[in-house]
């Protein structure tokens, strides 16, 4: 039944007039690009092209042209995030950079490797294997959410710096709480009293302009297949110079003895890994280029584009909620973060359920999200945040939308107002945002 009573389900609200140059399904209103991304036409066609020539000749494609391929597609993405393509080593996503740089490092007992609690769970798993492995020690620097600003996440950042810090992994833009941080200043206070740092860009590329040479980071790993929307697949990190004699992938293979003239081990060992598809990374040239075509301004219109309609969504959403809540006794919910440390997502405060608290995994699924996508329609995730509640830090629920040109605003004003009706019955109280967590 839909909210009014009858049996069809409520209408689809209008889409963006980019909306057709994707395969998603129009049946869906999809607010969940900041999850795995999704590919234009063009470059799924692009894609498609690539693999019928590799498959129509193997060996001419991976044993003769790939090499000049790899380097047209480093080239094309050096341009974009600014980078020497000899800095870049193209890994199939984010995670495997984070991987690649945690497995090569030599940890000694007593080392500590700094990270926030808004890291990615993913980055937090191979943060701690390495630390297992080597009797490191990890140690959290816990940003407060709501945030006041770039400047107390910097604070809160460095005052957890010690003598045995050996790296901090930092998230450009967060994925649990969408912030972003602010690596332009954190990069060169820990680089200097030296800490390297390792940047999981994951969402950086497509929504922040980036200019990695000028950064100045030991480590940057992130993804194309999100905002640049190249398949899946497609990543890259990115290795200082001084730090690449002693980064080795994570699968050694042909490059370890490769005898040709003229190029750095580091790229020996990662333009060949194995067998495997490259398309990813050569059809994420297309991608560049597709995506920055739509508007007139290319990516640096893209970007605020994206970034605007994820600031109305926000207070689209806000505003929603607050209506439910101040019913209930509750006073509106606030901003969790200033517009300053927002990209193309932003993330809600919701009220605390007992079903909270039993999010235990990111992969998880909350029932509130489960009923947007089953009775209205809306893919957007329900996030548990922090991983590790305790008593002074309950875990709260947060509702994380993204904005990509392929969507509209009226989609966020559908899915304010599912979350009118889904939080109608939200029971009285007077304790307030507090102590749900918010």
């Amino acid at each position: 039944m839909s909210p009014a009573g009858s049996s069809a389900p409520p209408a689809r609200p209008p889409r963006s007039p980019f909306a057709d140059h994707w395969a998603l399904d129009p049946a869906v209103v999809f607010l969940n690009h900041g999850s795995f991304g999704a590919c234009p036409r063009a470059v799924l066609d692009a894609q498609a092209a690539l693999r019928a020539e590799l498959e129509a000749d193997p060996v001419r494609f991976l044993g003769r042209e790939l090499d000049g391929r790899m380097a047209a597609a480093r080239a094309a993405i050096g341009s974009f995030v600014g980078a020497d393509p000899d800095d870049l080593a193209l890994v199939p996503n984010a995670t495997a950079g984070v991987n690649t740089v945690l497995r090569s490092l030599r940890l000694a007992p007593g080392d500590e490797l700094l990270a926030t609690d808004h890291e990615y769970n993913a980055a937090l798993n191979a943060l701690r294997f390495a630390a297992q492995r080597s009797g490191a020690t990890i140690v959290t620097a816990r940003i407060p959410l709501p945030v006041a600003g770039p400047e107390e996440a910097e604070e809160a950042v460095l005052a957890a710096v010690g003598p045995r810090t050996r790296l901090a992994l930092l998230s450009h833009v967060t994925s649990p709480t969408a912030l972003v941080l602010p690596v332009e200043r954190l990069v060169p206070a820990l680089e200097s009293r030296g800490v390297a740092v390792l940047v999981d860009g994951a969402h950086a590329p497509g929504m922040i302009a980036l200019d990695l040479a000028a950064l100045g980071a030991s480590y940057y790993a992130a993804n194309l297949h999100k905002w640049v929307c190249a398949p899946k697949g497609a990543a890259f990190l990115h290795v200082r110079r001084d730090r690449q004699a002693a980064m080795r992938p994570l699968a050694i293979s042909h490059g370890a003895n490769d005898p040709r003239p003229g190029r750095s081990a580091f790229r020996k060992e990662f333009d060949w890994t194995g067998t495997f598809d490259p398309t990813p990374w050569l059809a994420a040239a297309v991608a560049i280029r597709v995506v920055g075509a739509m508007l007139d301004g290319g990516w640096p219109e893209v970007m605020a584009r994206n970034r605007g309609l994820a600031i109305r969504a926000r207070s689209i959403l806000l505003a929603a909620i607050g209506e439910a809540a101040v019913l209930a006794g509750w006073g509106p919910p606030p901003a969790l973060a200033p517009e300053a440390m927002l990209g193309s997502m932003a993330v809600v405060g919701l009220p605390a359920t007992r079903s909270a608290g039993r999010l235990r995994s990111p992969l998880d699924r909350d029932r509130l999200q489960v009923a947007l996508r089953d009775r209205f329609g809306i893919e957007a995730p329900v996030l548990a945040w922090p991983l590790d509640p305790g008593p002074r830090r309950p875990r709260r629920r947060l509702l994380r939308v993204s904005a990509h040109l392929h969507n509209s605003e009226a989609e966020y004003a559908h899915l304010g107002g599912a979350l009118a009706v889904l939080l109608a019955g939200m029971p009285p109280g007077h304790r307030g945002w507090r102590a749900a967590g918010v």
